[in-house]
């Protein structure tokens, strides 16, 4: 997605919104109800409002005025009048303000056509073409929700075989399960389970193809990581302590290792992330080579992505054979998308890399039982 500031003129009627709040309305959100944390005065249904971040999360529920550090995302209309929105009635959960012109030309794309579209980012769709899904296969995503690469990797089979989804949180899983039932999708089989703990040593009892499972039961395994996500944007602000981004590496390294036991020999197995951080990118490739002698790097088909980080210990080969998407390795030029039309395939391929989120991707093989 490429942004642009947009002139709008300041109104006269204010809205404060949280900062995690305010990401959604860079990225084309209208503002949720439980999200405005503050109104002006006089604010009625039907009013222009200039919608601000408090990205510091000082302004109070219900306050009037606020006069701290704030973000200026763009115009709306209010669908609510300030005693509405403050009345405390727990119904309230729709659309408090619509977005007429946000700060960022990013367009929102609720509900538009929703059995044929599922939207993505072009990192996460190239993940599903990584993984290569074959008609017929048994494939298990590993941390699936929402579901978005788990419905894309039942489409490139055809929804043709099984397509295993897994994730820890219910409502989250209810959410794969309402995907593939809007996409029409018969393939996929979710469950509420802790990834790492999806291997079952022993045969003590018959689940019925449920979780847990026994080694070397799927052909091909997506891992798309639990990760700091310090790859997505737009975000107004950065909460995250070096404790928080550090917890992420032994969590991906034990659902890593239930993952290779999982595999089939001869199977393929996709790590993903989208942050961009070496320790859970580059030195995990590293650690999965040296811990693991039974997969193999392997290169990926499409690569759109840059080569991996030095850093790691990995060799320039090696390097070669991984995707880092990094906007922030290059500043995107403010390009007219006309002056595109007859661009070089090659430069295309470049604008895709640095006009998309950070992500990272590793592919690798199993070459031989564990």
């Amino acid at each position: 997605m490429n942004f642009r500031r947009k002139n709008i003129k300041k109104q006269q009627c204010e809205a404060i919104v949280g900062a995690q709040c305010g990401n959604a309305v860079l990225r084309g959100a209208h503002v949720y109800v439980p999200g405005i944390v503050s109104a002006s005065k006089f604010m009625k249904a039907g009013d222009v409002i200039s919608v601000y971040s408090d990205i510091k999360g000082k302004c109070k529920k219900g306050a009037k005025e606020f006069d701290e550090t704030k973000i200026f995302l763009g115009n709306g209309i209010s669908e609510l009048s300030r005693k509405e929105l403050f009345s405390g009635l727990p119904e309230l959960k729709g659309i408090g303000i619509r977005m007429t012109e946000p700060v960022y030309l990013s367009p929102s794309f609720d509900n538009v056509l929703p059995g044929y579209l599922f939207l993505q980012n072009l990192p996460s769709a190239v993940v599903a073409h990584v993984l290569n899904p074959q008609p017929g296969e048994k494939i298990l995503d590993l941390c699936a929700a929402p579901g978005g690469k788990t419905t894309h990797i039942a489409a490139l089979m055809h929804d043709q075989g099984e397509v295993i989804a897994l994730d820890k949180v219910s409502n989250k899983v209810e959410k794969i399960r309402q995907n593939a039932l809007l996409l029409g999708l018969n393939s996929i089989r979710a469950f509420c389970f802790d990834g790492t703990k999806a291997l079952k040593l022993e045969m003590v009892e018959d689940t019925e193809g449920e979780p847990p499972f026994l080694p070397e039961s799927f052909d091909r395994i997506l891992l798309d990581a639990p990760c700091s996500g310090m790859g997505q944007r737009p975000n107004m602000a950065c909460s995250w302590t070096l404790k928080e981004v550090t917890s992420y590496q032994p969590l991906q390294r034990k659902l890593f290792s239930v993952a290779v036991q999982l595999l089939k020999p001869g199977g393929v197995l996709v790590y993903s992330t989208c942050t961009i951080t070496l320790a859970e990118n580059e030195e995990q490739v590293a650690w999965a080579l040296r811990t693991f002698p039974c997969v193999q790097l392997q290169y990926q088909e499409p690569q759109i992505g840059g080569e991996g980080m030095m850093g790691a210990g990995l060799s320039f080969e090696q390097l070669k054979q991984l995707q880092r998407f990094d906007p922030s390795v290059v500043p995107l030029p403010d390009t007219d998308i006309n002056s595109l039309r007859d661009t070089r395939i090659e430069d295309m391929i470049w604008l895709a890399n640095k006009d998309c989120i950070g992500f990272f991707i590793a592919k690798f093989v199993k070459c031989k039982s564990t």
